[in-house]
């Protein structure tokens, strides 16, 4: 579980500029998601003021700022640096006041600086550290980008889930991870899954060893992340179990506090479990876009048998 973040690893995420900051400012942690943007501050009214929060600096930001004598401006900047205060942000290229950058470097803080846009910088910095300080929990699988869909193959171990997910990248899907899968909530209803960092690109087929996707496959066949939308758990035949033939249970497990939908699908010889998880994936999507097979079917057999009973009275 990741509990901070370190300013560097920011700036590197967002291709953010560094005006001002020596190796140690950028070693700095950010501890929170939450961005200020300090407006009451620059009036000198500090007394709900979020000193552990990254401070963003828009367009009004500086624009307010200028206004100020520098004696002023100067004493505002050295009470917004606290030892816990993570950087300075400057959105839109605008160039930081001096005063800003001489409290930085007083007391060991990074001033960054975007191009963009201020509403867009907040966004992008939430969502990096929101994911990045969201706790993870592991779970066992294969997680595999199908057509855009991302899908964790599950299963007792030994049944070939390794290989399917092979097959599937061999046919020009990408693997995001394998044996574990590290899981965070993004958000209620949205579940991001992401590979541990000693297992990135890498997969074990049993009688060759440990391969690596990305060296044997190319980039393209790898991803870094994907959000998980379907689970396919395999389990092995059984010639007495009565499985779903029409598609119409709908069943779901819970990961990480998120429900995801599951199927279930019978692995034996002579199946070709990938073609069937291809297939599972488009068919899945096309019953998000309101299409469903399986109630075209039902609507035809009551049609059928309305019509046999029509001609029987």
């Amino acid at each position: 579980m990741s509990e901070t973040v370190k300013v560097k690893e920011l700036v590197e995420a967002l291709s953010l500029e560094v005006v001002t900051g020596d190796e140690a400012s950028l070693e700095r942690v950010i501890v929170t998601g939450d961005i200020s943007r300090p407006g009451l501050e620059l009036t000198g009214y500090f007394n709900y003021y979020s000193h552990d929060r990254l401070q963003l600096f828009g367009n009004k930001e500086i624009t307010f700022a200028e206004r100020m004598i520098p004696e002023e401006r100067l004493m505002v900047m050295r009470r917004m640096c606290s030892e816990d205060t993570p950087g300075f942000i400057v959105s839109r290229g605008l160039t930081p006041p001096e005063e800003m950058i001489q409290a930085a470097k007083e007391h060991g803080i990074a001033v960054l600086r975007s191009p963009i846009a201020t509403s867009r910088l907040l966004g992008e910095i939430s969502s990096f550290l929101n994911g990045s300080l969201a706790p993870r929990t592991s779970v066992h699988g294969v997680l595999v980008d199908v057509y855009g869909l991302g899908v964790l193959i599950q299963g007792d171990s030994g049944i070939g889930k390794s290989e399917t997910a092979l097959e599937l990248v061999k046919r020009g899907h990408r693997l995001i991870a394998d044996d574990r899968v590290d899981v965070y909530q993004q958000d209620e209803l949205t579940l991001i899954g992401e590979p541990p960092k000693i297992l990135q690109h890498l997969i074990e087929i049993r009688g060759v060893g440990i391969i690596d996707v990305m060296d044997l496959f190319g980039a393209s066949a790898v991803r870094g992340s994907m959000p998980v939308q379907l689970v396919v758990y395999l389990e092995n035949w059984a010639k007495d179990k009565k499985y779903d033939r029409l598609g119409s249970d709908n069943t779901a497990v819970e990961i990480a506090e998120v429900n995801v939908p599951q199927i279930k699908i019978p692995v034996k010889t002579g199946r070709n479990v990938a073609i069937i998880i291809e297939v599972a994936a488009m068919n899945f999507r096309a019953k998000s876009m309101g299409y469903d097979a399986t109630k075209t079917f039902e609507n035809r057999l009551t049609a059928l048998i309305d019509e046999n009973s029509g001609q029987n009275e």
